[in-house]
């Protein structure tokens, strides 16, 4: 057979095998098809409608961010009390000087010419000073001897009365001279004060951070004494003043840990702690500020002064807590009724209920002492059940909100906030009341925490949150603490790995 012949049956083969390539694909396209269809459905099937984050136990770290700069703890600004000439400088730029060390001179000839000219006046009083003295003694001889011719009747008295004037009068002189030795000798004494003021010298133990003069300049302490050098007296120790928002500044105290970081060492974490808040606020563009001192150690002398801080400062820690995402905080179903608990409005462990049976067992009571504490604790309960049952006026229960029902989250500080307090002091004397039988069977250890967990029951925040139960939100109201901005520190009648709702799913 000719290879003419042999290609045209190779073309038919070929295009015989072609529609057959076609189909088994196809096929294989709808089995996948198929089975992502199943998949997705049994997917959709097996998946709940709640969307769900659990509780964990952890830390919860509160920090309030804030900058400010680096600074010697000591900076002290030498300057200059005289005028003159600088004619040496002995110091420079991060030399490091010792107290008392010369590290500037001023041009001293003025100061040691008018030194000269005191001494002379000085010499010149003294020399007055001697001449007046030695006519004082001869006006008392001349008064001594008239004075007894004037006894006898030899003078007249005129004569007794010109001699004692003249007496008088020499006194004077001598009084005069003295005065005016002690005048030219203080006016030499100042002008040797200011002759050694042209020797600048270190107050401190420091390093020399700026130098503002050059030798031959010219230096005028006429109203305010100019500033010659900046001395940082210890750069191991140095401080960190940041301005905090009037918004944070009531969480700060002394004696908070701050960590910092600078630009100039962005790999590095710092540490330092909150040495004083100081009261003067400042008013920026009416944005009120404080600012705040920090402590820092600066042994192995890597900060430098005038760095920028990025700091944090903690102002709350807690370790090992229950804490939940904000965002379970902030889910609130569609049917709120639905999701309240089935049965008995206040359960054992909800609300108020459970934490002071909670703080029960945490006092470890006797059986006299539970003896009194189950009746009272029985008592709230059947009226906070009343309550819950009682008919609602205008939408919101009278306190059930607080401590069992109704998800109100009392929020300190915001509108209304006076009321909730009064509120809250009326539920501690209520409380206080029902209790005092029970109180007076515990120890003085055990009423000390009672007083203490009692009060910061009462005042503390709550909000409901809605725990996954047989796949259906069922509320409980927990109590809030510190948050980081991601989580919550919760507590009440959860338990850690509870799943809690944070919102629904698209059905």
């Amino acid at each position: 057979m000719s290879p003419s012949s042999r290609q045209p049956a190779r073309q038919r083969k070929t295009r015989s095998k072609l529609p057959r390539n076609l189909a088994i694909a196809a096929v294989v396209l709808a089995v996948a098809a198929g089975l992502w269809v199943w998949q997705q459905r049994r997917a959709g099937a097996d998946e709940s409608a709640w969307r769900t984050t659990e509780i964990e136990r952890g830390d919860i770290r509160v920090a309030i961010s804030a900058t400010g700069s680096l600074s010697a703890t000591s900076t002290i600004v030498v300057g200059s009390q005289i005028s003159g000439q600088v004619t040496d400088v002995l110091v420079d730029f991060n030399d490091t000087v010792e107290k008392g060390q010369v590290i500037a001179r001023i041009d001293p000839s003025t100061y040691q010419a008018q030194i000269e000219q005191g001494n002379a006046q000085v010499a010149a009083a003294r020399a007055a000073l001697a001449q007046a003295q030695a006519t004082l003694r001869n006006a008392e001889l001349d008064h001594r001897r008239k004075a007894d011719l004037g006894e006898r009747q030899l003078v007249a008295r005129s004569e007794v009365d010109l001699a004692r004037a003249a007496l008088d009068q020499a006194r004077a002189q001598v009084t005069s001279a003295q005065a005016q030795i002690r005048q030219q000798t203080a006016s030499t004494q100042t002008t040797q004060v200011n002759l050694d003021r042209t020797v600048i010298r270190s107050p401190v133990d420091g390093v020399v951070l700026t130098r503002t003069i050059e030798p031959g300049q010219t230096v005028a302490a006429s109203l305010q004494a100019p500033e010659l050098f900046t001395i940082a007296e210890d750069l191991s120790k140095m401080q960190i003043e940041l301005t905090v928002d009037e918004a944070d500044i009531g969480q700060v105290q002394e004696g908070q840990e701050v960590s910092f970081t600078v630009d100039a060492f962005p790999d590095r974490q710092f540490r330092g702690v909150v040495q004083q808040v100081r009261l003067s606020a400042t008013d920026t563009n009416n944005v009120i500020t404080y600012p705040v001192v920090v402590s820092v150690d600066n042994g192995d002398g890597t900060l430098l002064p005038g760095l920028t801080v990025n700091a944090e400062i903690l102002v709350s820690r807690r370790d090992d807590v229950l804490k939940v995402s904000n965002a379970a905080l902030r889910y609130k179903p569609a049917d709120a009724q639905a999701a309240m608990p089935q049965g008995a409005p206040v359960r054992a462990g909800s609300g108020i209920v459970g934490d002071l049976q909670r703080l029960a067992v945490a006092l470890e009571l006797t059986a006299p002492q539970r003896a009194e504490f189950e009746p009272a604790l029985a008592a709230i309960r059947e009226r906070m059940q009343a309550r819950q049952a009682a008919p609602r006026s205008g939408g919101g229960g009278s306190g059930s909100g607080m401590f069992g029902g109704g998800g109100m989250r009392i929020v300190a500080g915001g509108p209304g906030g006076g009321d909730a307090a009064q509120m809250r002091q009326r539920m501690l004397q209520r409380y206080q009341q029902d209790f005092a039988a029970f109180r007076d069977t515990l120890d003085e250890a055990q009423r000390a925490q009672w007083d203490r967990e009692l009060a910061a029951l009462l005042g503390a925040r709550r909000a409901p949150l809605y725990k996954l139960v047989d796949d259906r939100p069922q509320m409980v109201m927990v109590r809030v603490g510190a948050s980081d901005g991601s989580s919550t520190e919760v507590s009440g009648d959860i338990a850690e790995g509870d799943l809690i709702v944070t919102g629904e799913r698209a059905r």
